[in-house]
């Protein structure tokens, strides 16, 4: 069985591990992709609803609705977030760290980030509607390989970062 220093030394992608550990119940689900930081969050009173959040780099926008894109109650105005969006910054902060994500947004961060609120007050945001059906997408696809059976196998799906070399035999055994 191949050690994960040995996996990650053939893999052509790098791995990066999370700033600090977080839970998952509130924000199952953030990503930066697509110029987007964006990701899944858990209504505070329906257990069967959920929020798509996201905040865009560059002309900084954000959006907040529901999965079947029904708008968020919680956006007040054109430049104020929403308790969604405000989780959604916060648990970004918690998986990639306040650095990194102020690089992605293109947000101006001098000085010491300790959540995602500090990132939300340093530029100013508008409000622009995005359609959630992509980022919810991804989210279902994600959790379709928590139902799979543990392998050391490698899955066809999952072979977009091919591997530099292949294993030795000895590495496989």
């Amino acid at each position: 069985m191949l050690t994960e220093p040995d996996w990650e030394a053939r893999s052509t992608a790098v791995v990066v591990p999370p700033a600090r550990p977080r839970k998952l119940a509130k924000v199952p689900f953030v990503e930066l992709a697509e110029g987007r930081l964006q990701g899944v969050v858990s209504s505070g009173s329906d257990i069967e609803r959920v929020y798509v959040s996201q905040f865009t780099a560059g002309d900084h926008t954000f959006s907040c609705s529901t999965n079947n894109n029904r708008p968020c109650g919680g956006l007040y105005g054109d430049d104020y977030t929403c308790k969604h969006l405000d989780l959604l910054m916060d648990e970004a902060v918690v998986q990639f760290g306040g650095e990194r994500i102020a690089r992605y947004l293109r947000i101006d961060a001098e000085g010491e980030i300790q959540h995602g609120g500090d990132l939300i007050r340093r530029t100013t945001w508008k409000l622009e509607r995005s359609s959630a059906a992509g980022v919810f997408a991804r989210f279902l696809r994600h959790l379709s390989y928590l139902e799979l059976p543990g392998t050391a196998e490698p899955l066809p799906e999952l072979q977009w970062f091919p591997a530099t070399q292949l294993p030795s035999a000895k590495a496989v055994r």
